[in-house]
């Protein structure tokens, strides 16, 4: 039977990282990968138009948690140095003072989860030797039994689940890691990984995870999607789980990514770097179903900052903090049709980047070389060309000053509205390699990053030496 010892909904938070949009069955991806979260989708509201401006994880959470923009949060870089900021609070922090209780599962030691009562990990990396990974099983050995406990209590609670599967490396059990694919994938005639495993930056940790003389790049697009599918069957026993506790009804679910994955688009090869579509556009999908209609697809645009003030109107709770983004309800009502459609995005991972998004085009500006020699300036077409293959910069520079002109201007806005210089300037080393502060050339960026091996690469997102 529903509680009655609580008059306040519980919030779920199920946050994906590395999660890309157009992968999910529920929003038209030809590969039935998520059969359990479409089920989900169908009871719920789909934001078909969520965008994560603040790539990659740190500050995409930094976001997502607190309601504010990169000004809002000073946090641009997955390598943030230092805290989240003291002038904001977090959304744990928010819902502490409204008697909550807050559990925050695989993302401690982050400055973006700041705030959380208790915090559990789980084991999310490995590498080939150590296959499979079932990451989303791991978690639900965490988060199961805190749910049972937190339930027990007197107090509504608050839960962030951070689910790995879809980041590398992608190492699902079987049946999944066959699932989408059939052949060879070390055929000697296929050459397609090639490229990838000449990146230096990256070849060490690829060798460690994927499998040794692996020559088709679509066999590891299919253990993503593997990956994507395991997760899915894992989240299902929680949705199990708060149906038959009685709850599902009386918790605010969410599900949403952090940021989207590459794959082999761009030259980016299976990580999360670059402003591209593929980063910056991700899952939402929200069931609350005394406020919220089921099965509703809501296609105005909105952003990471938009999550925490549609969580408080959800839950009837008025606070006294500002917030940059605004409830979702406004969309899912028709009160407005979209949010802001034209945003400034960021990107401090292995670049540093920044650019400008509207419908029609998309501006991106590096603000120092990048170790993939990429243009200085790039310009797309995003009507005619949704999959960013041209950069027609040199072709448009009347809309490359058009465009540059309105992120400036926004830079300026909001610089003067928080007090605070753009963090995309400040971030002295940025890329956590000791003695440089910024990279010169490309080629000084090339020869100096590197990850490692997979257990370097758990460190780097655990925020280890």
């Amino acid at each position: 039977m529903p509680s009655t010892k609580r008059n306040k909904p519980n919030i779920l938070l199920i946050a994906v990282d590395s999660l890309r949009r157009n992968h999910l069955s529920c929003y038209g991806y030809h590969r039935l990968t998520t059969p359990h979260i479409d089920r989900f989708a169908a009871d719920a509201t789909l934001f078909e138009r969520t965008f994560s401006p603040h790539v990659p994880t740190t500050s995409a959470y930094a976001s997502m948690l607190t309601g504010r923009d990169c000004f809002g949060t000073e946090v641009v870089a997955l390598r943030h140095k230092g805290g989240l900021t003291p002038k904001i609070r977090t959304l744990a922090e928010v819902l502490r003072d409204e008697g909550y209780e807050s559990t925050c599962v695989g993302f401690s030691r982050n400055p973006a989860s700041r705030g959380f009562d208790n915090y559990l990990d789980y084991k999310s990396w490995g590498d080939w030797e150590n296959r499979p990974l079932t990451k989303a099983q791991n978690l639900n050995e965490v988060a199961l039994p805190e749910i049972e406990r937190l339930q027990s209590e007197e107090k509504p609670w608050f839960v962030m689940l951070r689910h790995m599967d879809p980041h590398s490396p992608y190492l699902p059990p079987a049946p999944y890691d066959r699932m989408f694919y059939h052949g060879d994938e070390c055929d000697p005639e296929n050459r397609s990984m090639d490229p990838v495993m000449a990146f230096k930056p990256f070849r060490d940790y690829f060798q460690s995870w994927m499998p040794p003389g692996i020559t088709d790049h679509r066999y590891i697009d299919a253990q993503y999607d593997g990956a994507i599918a395991y997760m899915d069957a894992c989240i299902a026993a929680i949705f199990e789980q708060l149906q038959s506790m009685g709850i599902l009804d009386d918790t605010i679910v969410v599900l949403n990514g952090d940021h989207g994955e590459i794959l082999y688009e761009h030259d980016c090869w299976y990580d999360h770097h670059g402003l591209y579509e593929g980063n910056l556009i991700v899952p939402q999908i929200i069931r609350y179903p005394r406020k919220l209609p089921s099965g509703a697809r809501v296609s105005g645009y909105n952003l990471h900052r938009d999550l925490v003030p549609t969580l408080l109107d959800l839950a009837g709770l008025k606070c006294s903090d500002t917030f940059d983004g605004k409830s979702l309800l406004r969309l899912v009502r028709e009160r407005e049709a979209s949010f802001d459609a034209e945003f400034y995005i960021t990107e401090c991972t292995w670049m540093r980047k920044h650019g400008w998004r509207t419908p029609h085009w998309k501006l991106i500006v590096a603000l120092e070389p990048d170790f993939h020699h990429k243009p200085t300036v790039e310009l797309y077409n995003m009507v005619e060309d949704p999959r960013e293959q041209r950069n027609v910069a040199e072709r448009h520079p009347d809309v490359v000053d058009l465009l540059r002109g309105r992120m400036e201007g926004f830079i300026a806005r909001r610089e003067k509205e928080t007090g605070t210089t753009n963090p995309m300037y400040t971030q002295k080393g940025w890329h956590g390699v000791e003695g440089i502060d910024f990279f010169e050339s490309s080629d000084q960026a090339y020869e100096t990053l590197h990850i490692g091996d997979a257990e370097t690469a758990r460190r780097i997102q655990a925020r280890e030496k």
